[in-house]
């Protein structure tokens, strides 16, 4: 590889992420802003390098003194009516997931998603989806799907995290939070 050339593929790839999250629609990361914010617990769940930028958000909402939980982690209780599962699924149809999705759904939880794909099984159950608009091959694709360059889901899971960051934004604002504040909570036993 020449400098040229990774110069080039830099350039590609952040165009790649600055069109696909161009194309988010903006009320529905405010109604997932809102959610998130109403919840008292919040459950979290992906699968793969998804399930990675799901326990990055997770982990940032505990510096933010929000209870989260990684679902599948031992220390993870019970959902209960009213608590939030955010679901990080670029199909949609992840079979480990819609069936924590639907468990969830009928324990009366509310489910947020975030996709390629809004009409996927678990886009049909969740009450609110912020629709990522990326390619995959586990995905059925979407009008205004950006292309990318890079292997298989990349681009998806490189928007999940990059979205989950800029809530996390939001999220501060919304309650007056400083990175100082959030920093009093990180880690010590490292």
């Amino acid at each position: 590889m020449t400098r040229t050339s990774l110069d080039q593929q830099i350039k590609s790839v952040a165009q790649e992420i600055d069109r696909c999250l161009g194309t988010v629609d903006v009320s529905s990361v405010d109604r997932a802003i809102a959610r998130v914010s109403a919840a008292e617990r919040v459950f979290l769940a992906g699968a793969g390098r998804s399930a990675l930028a799901i326990r990055a958000h997770a982990m940032r909402l505990m510096h933010m003194g929000k209870t989260a939980y990684v679902v599948g982690d031992v220390t993870t209780p019970n959902i209960k009516p009213d608590d939030l599962l955010i679901v990080g699924s670029g199909s949609g149809r992840t079979a480990s997931l819609l069936a924590s999705a639907q468990k969830a759904k009928d324990l009366g939880a509310r489910l947020l998603l975030l996709t390629i794909d809004p009409q996927s099984p678990i886009g049909l159950l969740a009450d609110d989806v912020v629709k990522i608009a990326a390619p995959s091959p586990k995905a059925a694709q979407t009008p205004g799907a950006v292309t990318s360059i890079q292997p298989m889901g990349a681009l998806f899971e490189q928007c999940l995290f990059i979205l989950l960051d800029l809530m996390i934004l939001a999220l501060m604002q919304r309650q007056g939070l400083s990175a100082e504040q959030m920093f009093a909570r990180h880690a010590n036993l490292e």
